[in-house]
């Protein structure tokens, strides 16, 4: 049976963090995940879930990139929407951590990848204990301001391949700016798999979310639904 979440952050801690990667379709998520494991296991012991609706090509994506053993990735084939895997009906995606936390004990960190979605998919906190939102500058410059629950709450959100910015006219740092503003401050990072800088940063959050996770600083946050819109209430239906 999946496992119960308690109110003691002691337990949660005893466990491996479990990191959601969320986004559009497109955004560069398995790109994403492979660099983290590329970076990580050398110091790390990690595990990947990935959910497609019919298929399991991320996790044979992240196979061939040969980031991990490819016994430490595991598919689950959704068959509906991605987001109904991570937020309605968890058990398909809880179930595979957790054979993989049995079968490689003890890990730090395992990833679970959302299949590609919309803007308004999140995980579940009963899922993971930390989420990032990955969007990318070929989705256009003005999409960072258009909020959404994960735009504006995940932990961490990703304007990811930074380096196809002037192929595509988007200014980057505009698109930090504004999700910075509706963000209210929680981190944005811009990312490009060939600048090792970011890279880098990337990184850090990561040990810095582990780390916190370990001390039993960090309580999983729900970042749905839709976050409410101020303008809504701007209209006079009299």
């Amino acid at each position: 049976m999946p496992e119960q979440q308690s109110g003691d952050t002691t337990d949660v801690a005893r466990r491996p963090l479990r990191l959601g990667v969320a986004g559009p379709v497109g955004t560069g998520k398995s790109t994403l995940i492979a660099t983290l494991c590329r970076e990580l296991a050398s110091r790390m012991e990690i595990a990947v879930v990935t959910n497609d609706i019919y298929t399991d090509e991320d996790a044979r994506l992240l196979r061939a990139a040969g980031v991990l053993p490819v016994e430490r990735i595991k598919a689950v084939e959704t068959g509906a929407c991605p987001h109904t895997a991570i937020r309605d009906d968890v058990t398909a995606n809880l179930l595979a951590v957790e054979d993989l936390e049995r079968a490689f004990a003890p890990l730090d960190l395992v990833i679970v990848e959302s299949g590609g979605d919309n803007l308004t998919a999140t995980f579940s906190p009963a899922l993971v204990d930390a989420q990032i939102f990955c969007l990318d500058v070929a989705g256009g410059g003005d999409v960072a301001r258009k909020g959404g629950p994960g735009i504006e709450r995940a932990d961490l959100l990703v304007i990811n391949k930074t380096d196809l910015a002037p192929h595509v006219g988007v200014d980057p740092e505009q698109m930090v700016h504004d999700a910075g503003h509706v963000r209210g401050g929680l981190p944005v990072l811009a990312l490009s798999q060939h600048d090792p800088a970011s890279v880098s940063r990337l990184c850090e959050w990561v040990d810095s979310i582990l780390a916190d996770h370990r001390a039993g600083r960090h309580v999983a946050k729900d970042p749905g639904p839709m976050a409410p819109h101020s303008h809504a209430m701007e209209h006079d239906h009299s």
